[in-house]
């Protein structure tokens, strides 16, 4: 992710967030109904809006947040104690081994540079390799019978360089060092590309056995962080932010050491553990702020502490594993420069159809579990869509990865009709609770409720139908017929009456007359009278067609009216 210009916030420490990112459960069953307040409908249009809060996992620190308590004048150590209480400071010793990911191939490709060395580590024997003008890289590459032999590349081609005490392999795993940083040369498109690591570059084989070999880089992990900390956190931020991301990121990888003590890499170099870039990624200010904090790490009763980061958490941190990892309110996570700390969204949901075939027609989603902190009651932990066929099961990281959302704290904007629904009462309104999904209506749409429904077109809004005025507006054609879609709700009307306003029309309903159609100008006739108020009464019929005209009966009346002449005929009973 790139919140700023240059550099990236990336949800580091992310070794359990890798573990959440498989395939999502299915278990389907039969669709039951669902507590609408948690209950979030596909409108027809598929498109929901989502809005959210932070960038990534939210455990420990949050990124954003420490530049944030860096701008409001906290030092790195209470930074560093906000988001890790109950941790310890103490230093560390020593180098750690960092796989390089980009180097696929099983060469390992250096540059000539100053001071170059090649070492056996079978025995530790060790040369200094010769300088000459014609060559342009060294490789400790595998051969087929599964020792490692060292080659040099000239104008003409690579050639085999064999040590002078008479080895001509080495019969384990070898590596490069030289005084300097050392060159690996990447493969990229049809040639390499050259990126500078400092310590030495080993070629390792990934189990006993393996042809294949990896690349590590084996260096001090003060020069590690070194190469980590600019691709964590922009260098141009505060100085008391910078140095909490590097003793982060050191005590992160000082927990990964612990964790893998014999493992060939103890640590990757991407987002599945921190970003790790060599020399080039190091910045003076992130130097400045390693070296300033320097060997310092967090520990936990006297263990490397587990520091996972991320970007935002948008005002609230998620709970870990460990009692240094609580979920508590961050107030240095909301200020102007946080693009992240608030964000909205539009996915197709849609989209769920298709990776969960088995649902049918996906109706709606119901968010199950929360992590109960901040808005919308936090994070999400459990999501149940329910089709027509079916329902599946979907954690909330999973149904993060499914949408490309920036975090498990999000909440889905109800659909028009559900937010009227919601204005006018929810279960405890006139219409009920639902008993369906939204589904499409001429060019809107509508959802049934147990007491009713409720409509809903791009230009009149959503608006509720209940008893006989729904009845006969279903009977009269709904929204297709001559009077569109609703533009009130139900309302009272004189004499314990009702009505309800179309956009060509009207329909009005008492107990003793039921529910009638009126329209046009038997309907402006009867308006300009004074309507049920008027001595006509409610009407007993829907206008209806009559040679040359329309037609209405009331109780007390009759309205026609002639369409040559544009002229009306009103009889009293």
């Amino acid at each position: 992710m790139r919140p700023v210009s240059r550099l990236r916030l990336r949800s580091a420490a992310t070794a359990l967030l890798a573990a959440a990112v498989v395939a999502p459960v299915v278990v389907v069953v039969t669709a039951a109904g669902a507590s609408a307040d948690r209950t979030y409908y596909v409108p027809v249009t598929k498109t929901w809006t989502i809005n959210g809060r932070g960038y990534g996992h939210g455990r420990g620190m949050s990124q954003y947040g420490a530049q944030g308590a860096a701008l409001q004048g906290l030092s790195y150590e209470q930074i560093l104690s906000f988001y890790y209480p109950s941790t310890a400071f103490a230093r560390v010793q020593g180098r750690v081994r960092v796989l390089i990911s980009a180097d696929w191939s099983s060469d390992l490709q250096v540059r000539p540079d100053r001071g170059l060395g090649v070492r056996d580590l079978r025995d530790g024997a060790d040369w200094r390799l010769p300088v000459r003008d014609r060559i342009d890289r060294w490789r400790l590459t595998p051969v087929p019978d599964g020792t490692t032999a060292v080659q040099f590349h000239d104008g003409s081609g690579w050639h085999r360089w064999e040590p002078p005490d008479g080895r001509t392999t080495f019969q384990s795993d070898g590596e490069f060092y030289a005084r300097g940083p050392l060159t690996l040369l990447i493969p990229g498109g049809s040639d390499v590309v050259g990126t500078r690591y400092r310590g030495v570059l080993r070629s390792v084989r990934p189990y006993a056995g393996a042809v294949a070999r990896d690349t590590v880089n084996l260096l001090p992990v003060d020069k590690y962080v070194q190469g980590v900390l600019p691709y964590e956190m922009p260098a141009s931020w505060k100085t008391p932010a910078l140095r909490s991301q590097a003793v982060a990121a050191r005590s992160y990888a000082a927990w990964e050491r612990s964790q893998n003590p014999d493992r060939y890499y103890q640590i990757c170099d991407t987002t599945a553990c921190q970003v790790y870039g060599g020399v080039r990624a190091e910045e003076r200010t992130t130097n400045l702020a390693v070296q300033a904090t320097a060997r310092r790490i967090l520990t936990y009763r006297g263990e490397p502490a587990f520091t996972q980061f991320s970007a935002s958490s948008g005002g609230w941190t998620a709970a870990g594993n460990t009692a240094y990892l609580p979920a508590k309110r961050d107030r240095y996570d909301n200020y102007a420069e946080n693009s992240v700390h608030k964000w909205t969204v539009k996915v197709n949901a849609g989209s769920l159809e298709n990776a969960f075939p088995e649902i049918g027609r996906l109706i709606d989603v119901r968010i199950t579990r929360r992590d109960g902190n901040g808005a919308w009651n936090g994070r999400v932990g459990q999501v149940v869509l329910d089709g027509t066929s079916g329902t599946a099961y979907m954690t909330g990281e999973d149904f993060r990865w499914h949408f490309g959302l920036r975090s498990t704290w999000f909440n889905i904007e109800p659909t028009p009709i559900i937010e009227r629904w919601r204005s006018i009462g929810g279960a405890n309104s006139s219409v009920g609770t639902p008993v369906s999904g939204e589904y499409a209506v001429d060019n809107g749409s509508a959802q049934k409720f147990t007491q009713g429904r409720v409509y809903w077109s791009r230009y009149t809004g959503a608006r509720e139908l209940i008893g006989p005025i729904l009845s006969a507006y279903r009977q009269w054609g709904g929204p297709a017929s001559n009077l569109r879609w609703p533009q009130t709700g139900v309302m009272k009307a004189p004499d314990y009456g009702h009505k309800a306003r179309f956009v060509r029309g009207m329909i009005y309903s008492t107990p003793r007359t039921g529910a009638h159609v009126l329209y046009g100008r038997i309907l402006d006739r009867w308006s300009k009278a004074g309507a049920a108020d008027s001595w006509l009464g409610y009407p007993t019929t829907d206008v209806f067609e009559i040679t040359g005209g329309l037609r209405a009966r009331f109780e007390h009346g009759r309205i026609s009216w002639d369409r040559s002449s544009d002229s009306y005929q009103v009889i009293r009973f």
